[in-house]
């Protein structure tokens, strides 16, 4: 599985499993735009990126915005003259059920998770036809899949995530873009690391959330990076339209 020379342009790259993702699509020989809100974290992403032998850049913007969406790609194509493949993963969490989640908090779920990736993607598949197609990843979320307590506006917008991403496969299969989504469990990422340092009980809030994982353990930002990597390699040229699921079993 290398991607040698191709464009990879990964959204929210500046931590966690976008950094994950991006450090790998470069050990294995592709040039990576790395766009995140953080100036520090895509900074230190594109640091990484460049130690690891590969091209880089870094491009500063919210992918809410369609201004900065549009600029992201279109960074992208000046500097590798393309983009092959792109992997919509910025995204945000915020707690909360239908009786206490406020319409502001709703709305920026479906902004950032839902709309994010369908402007960044309105722009990448322009690109991707004109140079005879690509592939695209939703990182969407078992949360898709399940019923998760209390998490009422993320599971909608990643289920709408999962909707879009079907709506696209086919809508492009006659392009040569391939479309599919990775459905990931509780993995273990700053976000998370933050939340169990923050906790009144700290070894208590960790042992709770791995007590939720039928594997006993969380999952790691590299095992996540590398079902990414698999539904844009050529080996899995076959595959549009499906939902990659990596949970620990969570799902079951």
């Amino acid at each position: 599985m290398r991607f040698d020379g191709k464009a990879v342009l990964v959204t929210g790259a500046g931590l966690g499993i976008g950094r994950a993702t991006a450090l790998l699509f470069a050990r294995k020989g592709a040039r990576v735009a790395i766009a995140d809100l953080s100036l520090a974290g895509g900074e230190e992403t594109l640091k990484l990126v460049k130690e690891a032998g590969a091209e880089g850049i870094f491009i500063r913007g919210d992918v809410s915005l369609v201004s900065d969406a549009e600029r992201m790609v279109k960074e992208t194509v000046k500097a590798f003259g393309r983009i092959d493949i792109l992997v919509n993963n910025a995204g945000i969490v915020l707690p909360g059920t239908v009786d206490n989640t406020t319409e502001e908090d709703f709305d920026k779920t479906f902004r950032v998770n839902v709309k994010g990736a369908f402007f960044v993607a309105k722009y990448a598949v322009q690109e991707m036809k004109k140079a005879g197609g690509g592939a695209i990843v939703n990182v969407a979320s078992v949360a898709a899949l399940k019923g998760v307590r209390d998490r009422a506006a993320y599971s909608a917008s990643k289920g709408a995530l999962v909707g879009l991403t079907k709506a696209m496969a086919i809508d492009y299969i006659r392009d040569n873009i391939r479309v599919n989504a990775v459905c990931p469990g509780t993995t273990y990422t700053p976000a998370i690391e933050e939340k169990i340092r923050k906790a009144p009980d700290p070894e208590a809030m960790r042992a709770e959330f791995i007590s939720r994982q039928p594997m006993g353990r969380l999952g790691k930002e590299e095992e996540i990076a590398w079902a990414i990597l698999f539904a844009c390699c050529d080996e899995a040229a076959y595959m549009t339209g499906s939902l990659v699921s990596i949970d620990g079993g969570s799902s079951l």
